[in-house]
């Protein structure tokens, strides 16, 4: 598409948007957008019939993240900054909790976060490559007094800036500030720094098509032997997050390939960058497919794509090998034989002799995101749980009601939240409280880290309100857990929990480990095989319930209350108590145990 045409056509798309894509506004969401690190433009009806939602029973009618948002109160915007959404303190928890979780995992991947501008000269961007093949995204700035112009062609204090779309350039700086051995690759740099990227304005849309977004970026330096090793450890980050931490569901891999044109580079090195990909994927032991031209400018890519709840594709994760960024900079290393170093042709039968000499090699750079924009991540996490979700990232997880407006009693809610708020699960970690019936105390100890970074936030409703009206507006806006305390908790040091609107899902590896808890448990006194059968038919959790029928109950069903049975035995005894005798998780219990329990549910989910 010619670049001088490109003004008309978004004039022409924002006004007849309304018309061409009626009821449906996120179908038109990639239209003139530009494949990048973090989103891909898909052929619609080829990857229909490719891929799976996140969701295996999506809610019907289909959740919304932007209606979800209103009620959870997550984001709102603003006229004056379009794309741009403001994240409320909920949402701005969310977004903290993700952060926070990735960052706990880095130092397992290797990865060291640096920071980097927001804002570039123009030069950089044409050494790039992206003021060419991509400044119709871009957000162009002048300096004060900046008339944009060079001064004898020659970089200066006058030039344009650009605000980033990405964070490649900024990390090949950092690569070339210091002198590299071959010793020390790969490199890896973990940054989310802000990007911005000026899509149209009909195409934008709540959290999953934004101009300004938070992407969890990532650069690997490495060597050409290293590709394939390197591509491995990425696609094995993605799965620990999407299929283990998240349970997000089938997802489909892709291959990107090089575009019919505005790409730079030579045929032969995109064949070879290529051909790397195929590897790695054919490898991996998951189904992967082609899609053919919707590479990056700069290289090939493996795209992770995820549907929303209503059917609409989203990339999120992507892996991109980048031969020419490192030509491009003037990128090197020092390394022994650097004619085959640079082919990856060294080995340990490797002649002696060609060893003894050294010289630059130019690295290679794989582009990574696991979890691509994280605005776009959240949308599609609030699809998916539709407004229940996991205590770790729910943006309401605990509301304390007080009984009575005393003030005994509004001082001890705030001590109740304060308490909770004191790192829970990183408490129950050091205590050894982890439950020991889980094998996912290895796991757990990986996101201390994550632990310290995400304290629990409690609401408090002290208004003078009956506590039955602000009963039912806790449970309508979706909390986790409703504490109520009142003057016999501020003497007993207790509080009265109760489980409101809890996401269940027992981690995968709990699956195999269930009948086996069961048994061991002690739970009811019937045998194993009656007990399974009256849990998975719905009866309650502890007995079996006179009359039930395994043929009356469909698989999904049982599926359900294999999740609700592996959940309450995470639960203090009072409350699974309760639960047998009504039904209701809902008990008196030390503040002690309420904190210990928090952290239990975090660690079983992450």
């Amino acid at each position: 598409m010619n670049s001088s045409h490109r003004p008309l056509l978004r004039s022409l798309y924002n006004s007849r948007r309304h018309i061409l894509f009626n009821n449906h506004t996120r179908i038109g969401s990639s239209i003139f957008f530009k494949p990048c690190s973090c989103t891909a433009s898909l052929a619609e009806e080829e990857t229909k019939k490719l891929l799976n939602p996140t969701t295996d029973n999506p809610p019907k009618p289909p959740a919304d993240h932007r209606q979800l948002a209103l009620e959870q109160g997550i984001f709102t915007t603003s006229p004056y900054s379009p794309g741009s959404p403001l994240l409320l303190p909920n949402g701005s928890d969310m977004f903290l909790k993700l952060a926070a979780c990735l960052r706990s995992l880095y130092p397992k991947f290797g990865f060291r976060e640096v920071i980097t501008p927001s804002i570039y000269k123009k030069s950089l961007w044409e050494k790039s490559g992206h003021w060419k093949n991509y400044a119709d995204d871009m957000f162009e700035v002048r300096g004060r007094g900046a008339s944009g112009a060079k001064k004898d062609a020659e970089i200066g204090e006058d030039e344009t800036y650009g605000l980033k779309p990405m964070n490649c350039p900024g990390h090949c700086l950092l690569f070339k500030a210091e002198k590299r051995s071959y010793r020390q690759l790969p490199i890896r740099f973990a940054d989310f720094s802000t990007l911005h990227r000026n899509e149209i304005s009909g195409a934008l849309s709540g959290l999953t098509r934004v101009r300004r977004f938070h992407q969890d970026d990532g650069h690997i330096f490495c060597r050409p032997v290293q590709i394939y090793e390197e591509i491995k450890k990425t696609m094995e980050f993605i799965h620990l997050v999407y299929g283990t931490i998240f349970q997000l569901g089938p997802y489909r891999l892709l291959l990107s390939t090089r575009p019919k044109e505005n790409y730079i580079g030579t045929l032969e090195e995109w064949d070879n960058a290529e051909a790397a990909l195929k590897s790695a994927l054919e490898t991996s032991g998951r189904e992967w497919s082609i899609n053919e031209g919707d590479g990056a400018f700069y290289g090939p890519k493996i795209d992770i794509i995820l549907k929303d709840s209503d059917g609409k594709e989203h990339q999120t994760a992507t892996i991109q090998l980048d031969f020419q960024l490192p030509k491009r900079f003037e990128l090197e290393y020092i390394a022994p034989a650097p004619d085959l170093e640079q082919k990856g042709a060294v080995t340990r039968k490797t002649d002696p002799k060609l060893l003894e000499t050294s010289g630059p090699v130019t690295p290679v750079i794989i582009h990574r995101a696991v979890l691509g924009s994280l605005e776009r991540f959240m949308a599609l996490l609030i699809e998916h749980y539709n407004g229940t979700y996991p205590l770790w990232i729910s943006p309401r997880p605990v509301v304390i009601l007080t009984a009575t407006d005393s003030p005994r009693v509004t001082d001890y809610a705030e001590h109740v939240a304060y308490t909770l708020h004191q790192s829970p699960w990183a408490k129950s970690e050091s205590q050894g409280h982890v439950d020991s019936r889980t094998k996912l105390q290895k796991r757990s100890s990986l996101l201390v880290p994550y632990a310290r970074q995400t304290p629990l936030h409690a609401d408090i409703d002290s208004s003078k309100r009956s506590l039955g009206k602000k009963m039912v507006e806790a449970r309508k806006k979706g909390y986790n857990y409703i504490i109520v305390v009142g003057e016999k908790d501020v003497a007993d040091e207790t509080v009265n929990l109760e489980l409101a609107n809890q996401y269940i899902k027992r981690p995968a590896e709990e699956s195999a480990l269930m009948h086996k808890d069961m048994s061991k448990s002690g739970i009811g006194k019937s045998t194993d095989d009656e007990r399974e059968n009256a849990l998975l038919d719905g009866g309650s959790a502890f007995t079996v319930e006179e009359g039930s029928s395994v043929e009356e109950v469909s698989e999904e069903e049982r599926e359900k209350n294999r999740d609700r049975v592996w959940y309450i035995q995470q639960l203090p005894s009072e409350m699974r108590k309760a639960e047998k005798e009504s039904g209701k998780c809902a008990a008196t219990l030390k503040l002690g145990v309420v904190q210990r329990l928090f952290g239990r549910q975090v660690s079983a989910y992450l």
